[in-house]
């Protein structure tokens, strides 16, 4: 009986070892990983209810314009501006929440693991947060728009129309800072309670400190807008801002948005998840 010798790929053969192929994966595109953000910011019982309050607050306040603003305020800008503070409080809670949930919920260790690549998917929450921002914002100003329809017709007089699509661009670029603010929050604490709480303290604490800073220091007061991102910000509600306050813009939030956020990332890239 003769025997017969199988020679595998894998053995040496002579000098030389045989090539082993390994399997080669294509990456996770980056349009579904914003898909994946975009539904998991919704599927949350505290997300969904959250973007349903931003339309429940438009409403109310686009209906308390109507009913106790006085007929000489019955113009869309004070529906816009109604509609705006509500916003700028909620916007920035929906981006919060969107960053601090991997690590509240503890789905973190699952999503870093399917995209190892952390800075991907801050990105792809940035994307979305921005996107639900705009898309509030301009479904707010909607509702504004009816309001203002509506008081006039209860009013018996034409609709006036007293904003420009400029004024209106600016008003939704405050409240995308806003909402950017509260990712920033989000993504260097990584805690719900606390990103939160600390929103409130930039919103409400600081510009009052600042304000009192700038009454009673001259040198502050000069000084302010390059160093108050809060304070430089608002000035987009007012519209036609000089080339000084984009100047104030630019470099506060440098100071406020830019640096933060860049130390976050970084912190987020390192950070253990459990």
């Amino acid at each position: 009986m003769s025997t017969q010798t199988v020679t595998e790929p894998s053995r040496v053969v002579g000098t030389h070892r045989s090539a082993e192929v390994s399997p080669t994966f294509a990456p996770i595109p980056f349009s579904r990983v914003v898909a994946v953000e975009a539904r998991k910011t919704f599927d949350t019982r505290s997300g969904f209810w959250l973007l349903a309050g931003i339309a429940i607050a438009a409403t109310v306040a686009t209906a308390s314009v109507i009913v106790f603003a006085p007929d000489s305020a019955q113009v869309y800008g004070s529906f816009a501006q109604a509609v705006g503070f509500p916003m700028a409080l909620l916007l920035p809670v929906v981006a919060i929440l969107s960053v601090t949930s991997e690590w509240s919920q503890r789905s973190g260790l699952t999503t870093f693991t399917l995209v190892p690549h952390r800075g991907r998917v801050l990105l792809a929450k940035a994307v979305v947060a921005v996107a639900v921002g705009v898309v509030s914002m301009l479904l707010a100003m909607a509702i504004g728009a009816l309001g203002n329809l509506l008081g006039a017709a209860i009013n018996g007089v034409d609709p006036v129309w007293d904003s420009s699509v400029g004024q209106l661009a600016t008003i939704v670029l405050a409240n995308v800072l806003g909402l950017l603010v509260g990712f920033t929050l989000g993504v260097l604490l990584r805690s719900s309670p606390g990103a939160i709480t600390a929103y409130v303290v930039y919103w409400f604490l600081l510009p009052t400190v600042f304000g009192m800073l700038a009454a009673f220091q001259s040198w502050f007061a000069d000084v302010q807008g390059w160093v108050d991102f809060q304070y430089s910000s608002t000035m987009l509600y007012e519209g036609d801002l000089g080339a000084t306050d984009w100047a104030h813009l630019g470099v506060s939030g440098l100071v406020w948005l830019v640096l933060p956020l860049t130390v976050g990332v970084l912190l987020v890239r390192r950070a253990e998840v459990k």
